[in-house]
């Protein structure tokens, strides 16, 4: 491993180049490394020797959380699609043959959820503005150019597509003076989500770049940065070399009157065991922001109340806040890593349940779906009918917020468009039939 001058560790990135050398680290035969290497052409593959050293048990590694995290695994993908990109990697096959494969399988994945493309993408006058979503009055999500990777990859991630090479499958721009001026346009939008990605990807002089004309906008009252970076690189906050002037940027926004959060992705309470990551919590909320925690609820990874319960706890005790149990979006390896709304329910009640009303900010299960973020309340029986209980956390249309509605119980669904609507015709945010019609 190579150290810096401070002795400490360099990042050192894994790629898809490393990925045989470390299957057979996991004990993987030359069968089974083949269709994981398959999977790999499909869906994108990073990770680094932080997690790769730290994280991960490799003595038990294809039953190991993190190892699962990170490495994809030969069933991800349908059998016959990976049977297929196994015989062209066997075969050697040229690699414009196998990325015309592997492009073929993806475009059955749902890139984009949740009208990502058609709906999000924000205007100035009749021209979209790249870089940019705005799905919520009060929110617009920032996409730099350069913030469009991460420190590894998350096997679940619903941004995949951002990673796979595919111009037109990506959200990013460099063009900062537009991003800002579609801001100031929008007088309703208080809130900015610096995301990708991840945006601690990028070195502070670049950070600051993105950063500094948002001070200037007074109808800003929050700066929100989404990273996973304290669970697969910590050091970018303490060691790095720019972690210094890191924190002397994120003091200045908090200066400005800013309200700087972190939207902390950590989806197992193994990531957050290192003294790394307690030092770079530590020095994150020295410099006056706050962090706020998120992960999605993962089959075989962290589908256990406990797992979730420790987490929290933990969060709370470095000084977090728990904030979302999301329910794993409807794209990209969806069936094999969701958990059934009915179960997730279960796992989030029995969880919320054992901590104390200081982790209780947690909210969940909740689907990032087209209409909004939508609640699963609970499961519950009306007039002899067993439903779900729902409502919108946040949504498109703001007076969908809060409001409750019920859908007819399916024990099997485990997304927003798998469930009927129960006692009406339709949901509240389906048009009525008469515009359907027209």
């Amino acid at each position: 491993m190579i150290l810096n001058q401070a002795g400490t560790r360099r990042f050192k990135a894994y790629t898809s180049k490393h990925l045989d050398e470390l299957l057979r680290r996991a004990g993987l035969g030359d069968d089974e490394r083949l269709k994981v290497r398959a999977v790999a052409t499909v869906l994108p593959f990073r990770t680094n020797a932080y997690v790769v050293d730290e994280l991960i048990d490799w003595s038990a590694a294809t039953d190991d959380p993190i190892y699962r995290l990170v490495f994809p695994q030969a069933d991800m993908l349908p059998a016959e699609d990976v049977a297929r990109l196994a015989d062209l990697l066997k075969a050697e096959a040229p690699n414009s043959e196998i990325q015309a494969e592997a492009n073929r399988v993806r475009a059955q994945l749902n890139p984009h959820p949740a009208g990502q493309k058609e709906l999000n993408v924000p205007r100035i006058g009749d021209e979209p503005v790249p870089g940019l979503q705005h799905k919520y009055p009060e929110t617009v999500l920032i996409f730099p150019k350069q913030g469009q990777t991460c420190h590894a990859y998350c096997t679940y991630c619903f941004r995949w597509a951002q990673f796979v090479g595919d111009a037109d499958l990506k959200f990013a721009s460099d063009d900062i003076g537009q991003m800002v001026d579609y801001v100031r346009r929008h007088p309703e939008v208080t809130s900015v989500l610096i995301t990708g990605g991840d945006a601690m990807i990028m070195g502070e002089p670049v950070i600051r770049r993105y950063m500094e004309p948002l001070l200037e906008l007074e109808q800003l009252e929050s700066i929100r940065i989404g990273t996973k970076a304290l669970a697969y690189w910590p050091q970018r906050f303490t060691t790095d070399p720019d972690a210094d002037a890191t924190m002397r940027l994120f003091e200045e926004v908090v200066e400005a009157g800013k309200n700087l959060a972190f939207m902390a992705h950590f989806s197992h309470p193994r990531e957050l065991e290192s003294p790394l990551v307690e030092s770079a919590v530590k020095r994150i909320l020295g410099s006056g922001a706050t962090i706020r925690t998120q992960a999605p609820l993962i089959r075989s990874i962290n589908d256990d109340p406990a797992v979730w319960s420790g987490m929290w706890r933990r969060q709370h005790r470095m000084g977090m806040i728990p904030y979302y149990m999301f329910i794993e979006r409807d794209t990209g390896p969806q069936d094999y890593f969701a958990v059934p709304l009915a179960r997730g329910y279960e796992i989030f009640r029995e969880a919320y349940s054992s901590v104390s009303g200081l982790c209780r900010t947690v909210r969940g299960p909740s689907m990032s779906a087209t209409p909004g973020k939508v609640c699963v309340d609970g499961v519950t029986e009306i007039a002899g009918e067993q439903v779900f209980m729902l409502h919108f956390i946040q949504a498109r249309d703001p007076s969908l917020v809060g409001r409750p509605f019920f859908a007819r119980y399916d024990p099997s669904a485990v997304w927003l468009t798998d469930l009927r609507p129960a006692f009406a015709d339709r949901f509240p945010f389906e048009p009525a039939e008469a515009l359907l019609l027209a």
